[in-house]
């Protein structure tokens, strides 16, 4: 979704070291083509057996997903022709993407078959909405639903922010001189601060945002 709305470059080694992880751990290949799961350890899915999702089960590939993957390819200036034949493939004999596809072992029993349908919601009105814009995009040969501002904004003409963020979870050791550093927490704090090797300490309190964290700008 970076690429797809013009956040972040198709190229950008950050995004292809990504896919690489994304693809050894979530990506299947079918019958029908390669289709991908939503994240690993997805519980919500048609079970080994066959039996249907009842409050548990196991994920499985979503055809939606490949339309998704056809927009990244197709920023990255790779032919989508493939992706579309394949979410074509997924569909039903009437036509119809299903919300997931079986990725276990052939159980006539159930009905089941690799690449085919599980009984899981059929039709999926966002996977035939992904297959109408990866049409049009292949058409047009652009990404149809890419924002030109966001683009504009950050791949075409890109402006450095000015902070550095602290949180928990990226406790930074150094940062470049001239920028703003941004102490973030989840509740309300007061930060001691010194730039005289504690010869002399400030203390500041944070400031509340909507978004339910606090902050305090040095």
């Amino acid at each position: 979704e970076l690429v797809r709305y013009g956040i972040r470059d198709a190229k950008d080694p950050l995004i292809e070291d990504s896919l690489k992880v994304v693809d050894a751990l979530l990506k299947v290949e079918t019958p029908a083509g390669p289709c991908w799961k939503r994240y690993n350890h997805d519980g919500y899915g048609q079970r080994a057996d066959g039996s249907p999702y009842s409050g548990w089960g196991q994920g499985r590939p979503w055809p939606l997903l490949v339309g998704e993957r056809g927009h990244y390819e197709l920023k990255a200036g790779r032919d989508v022709q493939d992706y579309i034949r394949t979410m074509e493939r997924f569909a039903s004999p009437m036509g119809l993407l299903p919300e997931q596809v079986w990725d276990g072992p052939d159980l006539p029993a159930c009905r089941l078959r690799p690449g085919g349908v599980t009984g899981a919601a059929m039709p999926l009105m966002w996977a035939h909405a992904e297959y109408l814009k990866l049409l049009r995009s292949a058409l047009d040969g652009a990404v149809f639903d890419e924002f030109p501002e966001v683009a504009e904004r950050y791949l075409q003409n890109p402006r450095p922010v000015p902070i550095e963020i602290w949180k928990p979870n990226r406790r930074i050791r150094q940062m470049v001189s001239d920028r703003t550093l941004r102490i973030l927490a989840p509740r309300p704090f007061r930060l001691r601060w010194s730039l005289s090797g504690w010869k002399e300490i400030g203390v500041s309190r944070s400031h509340p945002t909507t978004l339910g964290v606090e902050y305090v700008d040095l």
